[in-house]
């Protein structure tokens, strides 16, 4: 499931559990706080450029200026995590003068795709 299912699940899961719920108001009022209080649940996005693997002794010998090679070519998908788990692929986007951001190019299912 991506995150565009889950915000649709989600939002088609209310409806339906209201529904099931008696007709009872407090019923329906304490369904949709439980779903405001995952929304407010802080998640941490991590968009990941590339990643580089070195000895201790040459990570000490780097100085300023030095440039870190990393695993990823110019213009690959940078991996976006939320929470550690890779969740989409994205692009490099200048926000503004000062600020990058990452563009979701591609939202990963969270179904385990059969091995064959």
């Amino acid at each position: 499931m991506g995150l565009e299912d889950f915000a649709t699940s989600a939002a088609a899961a209310t409806p339906a559990a209201a529904a099931a719920e008696p007709a009872d108001k407090d019923a329906t009022t304490v369904g949709a706080s439980q779903m405001e209080a995952v929304y407010d649940i802080p998640v941490k996005i991590t968009a990941v450029i590339g990643t580089a693997t070195m000895p201790v002794s040459q990570l000490l010998r780097l100085g300023r200026g030095a440039v870190v090679e990393l695993n990823k070519k110019l213009g690959e998908a940078v991996d976006i995590y939320a929470n550690n788990r890779l969740i989409a692929r994205g692009e490099v986007v200048v926000v503004d003068d000062n600020h990058i951001g990452v563009t979701m190019t591609e939202i990963l299912s969270s179904t385990p795709t059969p091995q064959g």
